[in-house]
């Protein structure tokens, strides 16, 4: 079950047609992780609001400081979703993961985006383009965004695609009106979250027997240039926006306690939302995060090849 369309444009495969690779690193693990024997030392502020006690683990891959090329987390991705898979039809147990990290600048379409929400030719595209198999039109990640990835076995939770979609928007929700007072919110018949007429995080997500992959994406301090050269989630009347820009229109007029940091610079930004952002996941889906190690991601990295890796 899923919740693609059941047709595809075939122009744009499921690998980037146009090319802006980078030298990719001996090891993208190693890279990131060589600092510590940890992923991060980001840790889930604790709530006095808490009223669960979390039976549910999620191991959480951290990488929200780097920027991960696209093709590899989409592989690490699929691959932990065939071991849950793998796991199910073993009758084992099969506990949830999360990814959280940024992407180098790369426009993506779901399995039946259409190609006129795209404002330039294919063949000349200003970065990589990837066909995935999530939901939803053209979308924009750059460096500035935080995504999270959660790969979640609905058994252990509910199996109801609506509910899971709006409990991903619950947990951007809260992120920002717990730490910024931002009150950003729903829009009746459309997905993701919204503050007025600006889109503050798109949603894409695939379900595949139950294991949920993709996810949400949320611009913090991201450059909404690069959204101008598309027609974000194919929504022509309305505009994208991000936390820094908000926070700069309320700052004279702002008056929220919680908001402890006043101007925040673009990496304390992106380091307080990463935190309440993992902090109101495991509570939203009542999990225990698990913060993994370097060698569980170079395991990771071994098992799997990126998507689209140069030609």
């Amino acid at each position: 079950m899923t919740l693609t369309a059941t047709h595809c444009v075939a122009s744009i495969p499921t690998y980037p047609i146009c090319k802006h690779q980078h030298k990719p690193p001996r090891s993208l693990s190693w890279r990131i992780l060589s600092r510590s024997n940890r992923v991060s030392n980001v840790k889930i502020p604790q709530s006095t609001s808490l009223t669960f006690e979390p039976t549910n683990e999620c191991e959480c891959f951290n990488l929200y400081e780097q920027q991960v090329p696209y093709g590899q987390a989409w592989a690490w991705q699929k691959s932990i979703v065939n071991k849950k898979k793998t796991l199910i039809q073993r009758n084992e147990d099969c506990s949830d993961s999360l990814f959280v990290l940024q992407h180098c600048p790369v426009y993506t379409l779901g399995t039946a985006s259409s190609e006129q929400f795209l404002n330039f030719d294919v063949k000349d595209s200003p970065f990589d383009i990837y066909r995935t198999e999530r939901g939803g039109e053209v979308t924009y990640h750059g460096p500035g965004q935080i995504v999270m990835y959660p790969i979640m076995n609905l058994r252990n939770h509910k199996m109801d695609l609506h509910w899971y979609l709006r409990s991903l928007e619950e947990v951007i929700i809260r992120a920002l009106s717990k730490v910024f007072c931002i009150k950003a919110s729903r829009l009746k018949g459309l997905t993701g979250v919204w503050h007025g007429n600006q889109k503050l995080a798109a949603i894409g997500i695939r379900v595949s027997q139950w294991i949920t992959y993709h996810g949400l994406a949320l611009n913090v301090t991201t450059d909404l240039t690069p959204f101008r050269s598309i027609v974000p989630c194919g929504l022509r009347d309305y505009q994208v926006g991000s936390v820094r820009g908000l926070l700069k229109e309320f700052q004279s007029s702002a008056d929220c306690e919680r908001a402890r940091v006043p101007d925040p610079d673009d990496g304390q930004l992106l380091d307080i939302t990463c935190k309440s952002l993992i902090k109101e996941f495991s509570e939203v889906f009542q999990v225990r995060i698990n913060y993994e190690t370097i060698s569980r991601l170079e395991l990771l990295e071994r098992t799997c090849r990126p998507f689209g890796r140069g030609t």
